[in-house]
């Protein structure tokens, strides 16, 4: 996962990807579950900065992940090459009312076009993404997605979905694709039982099957723990998510990392309605 850093690319972004974001949106939740949300497109590199400090938190202090940063990276930040490309979807949650707080949930995107210019989407790294091909044009790639740990209740991933679909419906993309991380700090005997469940059930059609550049070695594992879907893996699955093919391994992360693709004509229809409210 090395990188190089790109600085300040988000803020010099040329109007053309500007223009990709919709308008700032706004969810809310039982006050007493949740402060209300708040969720928007990072306008400038500040923004991106606290997308960024927040995945630091969750997957290097949380996660343990090995974060294979550019040099002169100010510490706390999780950065690679494809941020400068990306949209930063951000979910704050309003300390003062009326008052933007403090980014509890983000998702970053790569539009087909930005995916061009970084010479190709961050899953190329770990699959062959090969038979996507013909899909490549409505291309909509999720990556480095992550919910503060005091926020994890349901809502602001949803308020992240919601914004994902007006943007896809905005901007005439059909198909998301993305890696859905599983923990290994069993040794993996959970992810290779998950994938042998997971690919009688919702594997994709031979044709979007996609191979693992370094594979998890699932033979060697066990495959018949009764084990469920991480949350995220499994509100994916229920919009009409399937798995493109077998696990990834990612050392740096320590996680194995199944591929994801939902297709927006197969959104579930009551999915559907409620994102498009």
């Amino acid at each position: 996962m090395t990188a190089t850093l790109l600085r300040h690319a988000v803020a010099e972004r040329d109007p053309a990807a500007l223009a990709l974001r919709p308008a700032p949106a706004r969810a809310t939740t039982d006050a007493d579950a949740e402060p209300a949300l708040r969720v928007a497109w990072a306008r400038d590199a500040a923004e991106v900065r606290e997308a960024q400090a927040l995945r630091h938190r969750v997957f290097a202090v949380e996660m343990g992940a090995r974060l294979c940063v550019p040099a002169g990276t100010p510490p706390g930040l999780d950065v690679d090459v494809f941020d400068a490309f990306c949209e930063h979807l951000l979910v704050r949650a309003e300390v003062v009312p009326g008052e933007p707080g403090p980014v509890v949930g983000t998702y970053r995107v790569l539009t087909p076009d930005a995916a061009r210019r970084a010479g190709g989407y961050y899953s190329e790294g770990e699959f062959d993404l090969t038979r996507l091909r013909p899909l490549r044009a409505g291309l909509l790639e999720l990556g480095r997605s992550c919910v503060h740990p005091d926020h994890r209740a349901g809502g602001v991933v949803l308020a992240l979905w919601g914004a994902l679909a007006a943007f896809m419906q905005r901007n005439r993309l059909e198909t998301m694709v993305g890696c859905a991380s599983i923990s290994m700090r069993d040794g993996g005997h959970t992810a290779a039982s998950l994938w042998a469940r997971l690919r009688q059930s919702h594997l994709a059609a031979l044709e979007w099957q996609v191979r693992p550049r370094l594979p998890l070695p699932v033979d060697e594992l066990r495959q018949d723990l009764d084990v469920s879907p991480p949350p995220l893996i499994k509100g994916y699955l229920r919009c009409g998510a399937k798995v493109l093919g077998a696990p990834a391994w990612d050392p740096d992360f320590h996680t194995a990392d199944l591929p994801l693709m939902l297709r927006f004509p197969d959104l579930a229809p009551r999915y559907r309605r409620h994102f498009s409210a």
